[in-house]
């Protein structure tokens, strides 16, 4: 069963029957459906709006609850993120499809889903990996880290350097090298962060939540990207924007040894949501509190709704500031809060481990979920955290500070950590004063490529490649592997191929389900892909490794139909990106060069 405290606003979906209007204290929610299929409820993400409310669960299915509505399931397969804005919806599966829907997406048909990642021109372009709500307005980045735009523009949140639209139902491009896209739910107005920690915003600036200073207060619509200045220093962390307001989450890690989060906000200061005073603020203005300055603890989470914000912080200390005229910050009343303060939490899970635990605001309510930390993770993450717990796959041993041992893959460490012999030896140390809960985090931050700890992340960070993907590690595998590390024989035409279980695990539902299910399969090899041309074999081989195909290789339809028997015969359908949608992309892109070669000539 799922630990979810619902608080605020509940005169819409009526989440909680026989409840009040306003619910002022965090308030246990339970699906109705919760005793027949319990594992159809353990929640992956919220996401809130106005007019309705969507629950992701972990096998990918979600759930919608809508307003004076019974709550119905939504009919997609795989989804991996749900967003809910104001007056739209939008669903990314883990292909890297988005399908969203509302009068500002399809006027013709605002409450059917669309797959408006088909609708972008470039159609290399169309694979994407994270999707972002506004109040009106949808934001897709693409695997190829530019951002595009679709919905209602009439503050130029969609606005560019290459298009002014008021409206538009097909994804716009924005911006190119983008990294991170923040907005809000009751948002009408967006940031984007490029790769070189670069900040640009469009939109609504009425109240001076972009941040461009007092020099700029006076203009209400910023109609294109235009880049912040005078950022704090520090690593963005999150950027999380409200109506009238926005609250950006900086990491220092120049500030003694550790590294420290701060919270900064500006804009309208009239229902309190920048924590700060009682006048508008112009620029990003650090938001003080003994709350969460003290250096064994840190900000891992924040949330904000329409004027109200919500911080988790990693010692378990829930607090908020802000509007709470329905009871939105979970304090027993409706007072607005100006300055954080710390609210009172039930005894559930929390001492078991917080990071378990996040924050989903809507407009006027909140909630407080468990979902354990791998859900978060993409399939390839969540496959080495498993290989972490399989003690089968363990080679390696560190003793931590009581003495006890934890068990690591060596293969993974070995390509996780910076290519010098020592490095093992660093970690050794490093482990041997923490302790078995603190131990875990550090595995789980070298494994994951994600910073769940900033204290602990400060201690590794020399030791390991922070900046390389996943992706990145799997072709370097592949390049650089030492043959005594393929421990598994694929057989082909009486010839043999090793690869690492790990790998195969991660691209191949096949494998996977053999190598990590309960009973021990001994066997060592297939000998199934017999059917695949000598080129076929090659780029399967090197897309197990790097989720990519070679650029020098020519794709012809007889190839396509080869791969096509593989990947159904391997269950690699569910990997992403999918290997034959890459494959007809590249096909297609081929023939139109081949087109356009000739028209020229």
């Amino acid at each position: 069963m799922n630990d979810c405290l619902f608080f605020g606003e509940n005169n819409k979906q009526k989440f909680l029957k026989n409840e009040p209007e306003k619910i002022t204290k965090l308030t246990q929610f339970k699906f109705e459906n919760e005793n027949e299929n319990e594992n159809e409820n353990q929640i992956k993400q919220i996401s809130s709006g106005y007019f309705s409310i969507i629950f992701l669960f972990k096998n990918g299915k979600a759930i919608e609850y809508l307003r004076n509505q019974n709550p119905q399931k939504i009919q997609i397969k795989n989804i991996q993120k749900v967003i809910v804005g104001c007056q739209n919806e939008a669903i990314l599966t883990k292909e890297g499809n988005v399908f969203a829907k509302g009068r500002n997406i399809n006027s013709n048909y605002p409450n059917q889903f669309t797959n408006i990642s088909s609708l972008i021109e470039d159609t290399n372009d169309r694979i994407i990996e994270d999707i972002v709500s506004g109040y009106s307005s949808i934001y897709l980045l693409t695997s190829n880290q530019n951002a595009y735009g679709i919905g209602d523009n009439y503050y130029s949140r969609i606005r560019s350097n290459f298009i002014t639209l008021e409206k538009t139902e097909k994804p716009i491009l924005m911006m190119k090298n983008v990294s991170k896209i923040f907005s809000g739910t009751d948002s009408n107005h967006v940031f984007l962060l490029n790769s070189n920690q670069e900040l640009f915003g469009c939109g609504d600036n009425e109240t001076g939540q972009l941040g461009l200073g007092e020099s700029r207060k006076e203009e209400k619509r910023i109609d294109k990207l235009t880049k912040i200045q005078n950022i704090p220093k520090g690593k963005i962390i999150d950027i999380q924007c409200g109506f009238y307001h926005s609250i950006m989450l900086i990491e220092d890690e120049n500030e003694n040894q550790n590294p420290k989060r701060k919270l900064y906000s500006c804009g309208y200061y009239q229902f309190n949501g920048l924590g700060i005073n009682d006048q508008n603020t112009y620029e990003f203005t650090e938001i003080k509190s003994s709350l969460f300055e003290n250096e064994n603890d840190y900000i891992r989470e924040i949330c904000v709704g329409a004027d109200h914000t919500l911080i988790l912080t990693s010692n378990s200390k829930l607090i908020g500031f802000g509007g709470n005229w329905s009871g939105q910050l979970g304090t027993g009343d409706t007072k607005n809060q100006k300055i954080p303060i710390q609210i009172e939490l039930p005894k559930l899970r929390f001492n078991e481990n917080i990071y378990d635990y996040h924050l989903s605001c809507g407009e006027n309510n909140s909630f407080l979920y468990y979902s354990p930390f791998l859900s978060f993770f993409s399939n390839l993450e969540e496959d080495l955290i498993k290989l972490f717990e399989r003690k089968e796959f363990c080679n390696i041993s560190f003793k931590t500070e009581n003495g006890e041992i934890i068990e690591a893959h060596k293969l993974i460490l070995k390509y996780r950590l910076n290519q010098n012999q020592n490095q093992i030896e660093k970690l050794q140390e490093i482990i041997s004063n923490k302790s078995v809960k603190e131990s875990n985090q550090i595995f789980e931050m070298i494994y994951s490529n994600r910073i769940i700890n900033p204290i602990l992340y400060s201690e590794i960070k020399e030791i390991i490649n922070s900046n390389e993907k996943i992706e990145e590690t799997m072709k370097r595998i592949y390049l650089n592997e030492n043959e005594n590390e393929k421990d598994f024989i694929i057989e082909r035409n009486e010839k043999q191929y090793k690869f690492p279980k790990l790998i195969l695990i991660m691209r191949s539902e096949l494998y996977r389900g053999m190598f990590l299910s309960v009973t021990n399969d001994t066997s060592n090899k297939v000998t199934d892909y017999s059917e695949l041309s000598n080129k076929s074999f090659q780029i399967f081989e090197y897309w197990i490794y790097s989720n990519q195909i070679k650029e020098e290789i020519q794709i012809t339809q007889e190839i396509i139909k080869e791969i096509e028997i593989g990947i159904d015969y391997f269950q690699l359908n569910q990997t992403y990106p999918n290997l034959f949608d890459l494959l007809i992309n590249k096909f297609n892109n081929q023939n139109q060069n081949q087109n356009q070669n000739q028209n020229q000539n």
